[in-house]
């Protein structure tokens, strides 16, 4: 049976992907030089001078195929120890013109020498969505969804740079049709929510300099979930996922960024095969078996506190299509391109957190205007 996966709902799954800017090792004297105070005596969890550990950034997205949403992320900045990295705790809320209402509630935190790194959150939403062309079937639809979704992921150091750990994941996602026609539809596919529970292995290496705003070193994290309706789920399949991201510092501050994404399952429902992991693209409504996206991004020191980038990509969805179809990356209409420019302001020194207005464009219309914390990777 095919079972659906909402844009939003999707989104939770770029969370569980990979710790996206999240989680990079730390030396004591880069500790020094994001600006968090070291001197002896001086507790942990105090930043330097009079620098707030409060954050505030406003959340916006727009596009042609979903609607507006605006909302505000508030965080709380806080270094457990002067060899770890800063943590992060941040609550959310979004709310759309269609009426919807995205909340959210996350944490990153990194203790004992930078040992231990631990993300979780939890996330709820009800969303109104209206498609022009759902997963390709040539038909209109409105659909509401309700979910609930939790996640939490262990690292531990063993040795340099790599780490190992595990995670876990369950939501709770319900559909239905917003009027007769869009139900029927709804039926006619066989689409409907889900329950699912997984846990999982990560693999991880991490040479960064920052967490956020990196100019130097590589990052990998290989990792899996297996869902299973031994912990909650209504079936049982596999998820696997490769995310390799590499910074190469140039010039007086400028940063060139690449990273490549790739997301396979394994005896997965429909409705959870991989998305489209590029911005300007919805995630959930291009769905394949496996997804492979590559990306590069140059970020231009303009000031002390201001960047700009631009930055293209390319993604695929190879296997089988939600409609039983092969897929593969030597036809043009399963590949997706993507490209778009934004500017940046440093919010807070010490720790690389930027506030990020971007532009993207895709093919078919596909656009979006984002405004929101961090690089997107």
């Amino acid at each position: 049976m095919f079972k659906a996966c909402s844009p939003h709902l999707a989104s939770v799954g770029l969370l569980l992907a990979t710790p996206l800017v999240y989680g990079a090792p730390v030396e004591t004297a880069e500790v020094r030089e994001t600006g968090w105070d070291d001197k002896e005596g001086t507790e942990p969890g105090k930043a330097q001078g009079e620098r707030s550990p409060w954050l505030f950034v406003p959340l916006l997205s727009s596009s042609p195929k979903l609607d507006t949403a605006a909302g505000l992320m508030v965080g709380y900045l806080y270094q457990f120890d002067e060899e770890s990295r800063p943590s992060l705790f941040t609550v959310s809320a979004k709310y759309t013109t269609s009426e919807s209402l995205i909340t959210s509630a996350f944490a990153k935190t990194s203790f004992g020498a930078d040992h231990h790194r631990i993300v979780g959150g939890l996330i709820a939403g009800d969303i109104n969505n209206d498609y022009a062309d759902y997963l390709g079937s040539g038909r209109p639809l409105e659909t509401n969804d309700n979910f609930r979704s939790a996640f939490l992921r262990y690292l531990y150091r063993v040795e340099g740079d790599w780490f190992v750990g595990g995670l876990a994941a369950y939501s709770n996602y319900e559909m239905t049709g917003r009027d007769f026609q869009s139900q029927q539809i709804l039926d006619d596919l066989g689409l409907e929510g889900f329950t699912s529970g997984g846990l999982g292995l990560a693999l991880q290496h991490d040479s960064r300099d920052s967490d956020f705003s990196a100019t130097r070193g590589w990052y990998l994290n290989v990792n899996n979930l297996a869902y299973r309706e031994a912990l909650g789920g209504e079936e049982n399949f596999d998820i696997y996922r490769v995310d390799y991201r590499g910074y190469w510092g140039h010039g007086d501050g400028h940063v060139l960024a690449w990273r490549s994404r790739n997301q396979f399952s394994h005896k997965a429902p429909s409705g959870s095969y991989s998305p489209i992991y590029l911005r300007g693209y919805t995630p959930g409504e291009y769905l394949g078996q496996h997804m492979s996206a590559v990306e590069v991004e140059e970020r231009y020191k303009l000031a002390e506190r201001w960047t700009a980038t631009a930055f293209a990509g390319v993604a695929c969805l190879y296997g089988d299509g939600v409609n039983g179809e092969s897929l593969d990356c030597g036809d043009r209409d399963n590949v997706y391109p993507a490209w778009g420019m934004g500017i940046q302001y440093l919010l807070k020194p010490e720790a690389g957190i930027v506030a990020n207005l971007e532009y993207a464009m895709g093919k078919d219309d596909n656009s979006g205007i984002y405004l929101k914390m961090g690089y997107s990777f």
